[in-house]
């Protein structure tokens, strides 16, 4: 069992989906580039590749900042600025706090399951997205996407420092939609999906490729919002 604290601030301005880059972006030069759990690059400009503990997206139009474990001791070199404004698609943004909350949850494998939904699901790299292309069979289709959204998980235990004794299970229960999503200049595909699984995710965590953009976004199939 792992313990782990998760901070969510929102602020009170609104922006659109496909400005989270530049917020991320905003929020990162207003940190500094030493501080890598910001931006998630490495000092020579590689991509570092473990689990973003800093997630930006966009919640009921508003930015919002999701700092999980070591991410909400960092958040504090963005807080601690005397000017939280930034400059985004032309105009300023105040960023004054609209909700913040802050959680502890004990990360474990459960006995039992939880049903969850995740948007913008961006499951398949390239070379996976033709192997599923090229699998005939729907059963076998979802059955590939578990055993993807399993590794996802796993790659979320090890970016916490998680050390899970038991077998994660995973079973996707309904494929609500999928569409072609352009990242980076590649073409990918997002999914909405719900699934079921033994371990109890916290709302709003990221799952799969550019969940630091806000990709991937998972919530409990429960009256339960933050």
């Amino acid at each position: 069992m792992k313990r782990i604290k998760i901070l969510y601030v929102s602020f009170k301005d609104e922006i659109k989906a496909f400005e989270i880059p530049a917020f991320r972006g905003a929020v990162a030069s207003k940190t500094g580039k030493d501080n890598m759990l910001f931006h998630n690059h490495l000092a020579d400009n590689k991509l570092n590749y473990s689990y973003p503990l800093i997630q930006y997206k966009r919640l009921n139009k508003k930015p919002t900042i999701l700092c999980v474990d070591q991410g909400v001791d960092e958040i504090h070199k963005f807080f601690e600025k005397r000017n939280w404004g930034i400059k985004l698609s032309g105009r300023d943004l105040d960023m004054k706090i609209d909700k913040l909350y802050m959680n502890e949850f004990n990360m474990q494998v459960w006995d039992k399951d939880f049903k969850y939904t995740i948007r913008n699901w961006i499951a398949l790299n390239q070379e996976n997205y033709r192997k599923y292309e090229a699998i005939e069979s729907l059963t076998d289709r979802i059955s590939f996407l578990e055993r993807i959204l399993t590794g996802n998980l796993l790659a979320f235990a090890k970016g916490i420092g998680w050390t899970v004794d038991k077998q994660i299970k995973v079973r996707i229960i309904n494929i609500v939609n999928s569409r072609p999503v352009k990242l980076k200049s590649q073409k990918l595909m997002g999914f909405d999906i719900e699934f079921k699984s033994n371990v109890f995710i916290p709302n709003q965590i990221g799952l799969g490729k550019s969940v630091s953009l806000g990709y991937g976004v998972v919530r409990e199939l429960k009256n339960r919002t933050i």
